[in-house]
């Protein structure tokens, strides 16, 4: 991750769409995976459990669990709620990750390909930044504008992995899709 400079493991596809959802919030600055076993006992006898994820980020600290709706049955809303009582006795937080949103992981996948630190010798992403301070415009409107347009996408990309510049996550990436500054603010 970016966010806290090592690599994270995973067990499952959705634990990495957690990781990298977690990386782009921007507000991480540790991440555990697996980190610890909860032993707990239930009227049907001794259960045991070990929660997804445990991110400490600026507005606390997140014990999560990863597990597609169509896959929480009984057993796991008891493993759930076990974890959610732990994280209450730690003063955490608590989160079960269910889905996403429709688009929010292929746009997040897109943005994360321009993460890492990247050059700018033609000097777009100032070109971006200012054509955009202007007010909403689309992706494609915003490269068009520029002199090299298939050089700004990858700036444009790295701008907005980096919350520079922002979009509406829950509908598809696409050149009509509208840029605005992250920040609000609109010349």
């Amino acid at each position: 991750m970016v966010s806290t400079g090592l690599h994270h493991g995973f067990e499952s596809l959705e634990e990495a769409r957690l990781l990298l959802a977690l990386d782009f919030a921007g507000v991480v600055t540790e991440v555990i995976c697996q980190p610890f076993r909860l032993r707990f006992a239930t009227a049907d006898g001794p259960v045991e459990h070990v929660p997804d994820v445990l991110a400490v980020a600026a507005d606390g600290t997140w014990l999560i669990d990863v597990r597609p709706s169509g896959r929480i049955g009984e057993a796991d809303r008891v493993k759930f709620a076990a974890s959610a009582e732990a994280a209450l006795a730690c003063g955490w937080r608590y989160l079960v990750v269910s889905g996403w949103m429709p688009y929010v992981t292929a746009t997040l996948d897109t943005l994360s390909s321009q993460r890492r630190p990247l050059a700018d010798p033609l000097g777009l992403r100032g070109v971006l930044l200012d054509r955009a301070s202007s007010g909403p415009r689309s992706f494609a409107d915003l490269v068009a504008g520029t002199i090299a347009p298939p050089v700004a996408r990858a700036q444009l990309l790295h701008l907005l992995w980096h919350r520079r510049l922002s979009i509406d996550l829950a509908l598809p990436l696409a050149d009509a899709t509208v840029v605005r500054l992250a920040d609000g603010r609109q010349g």
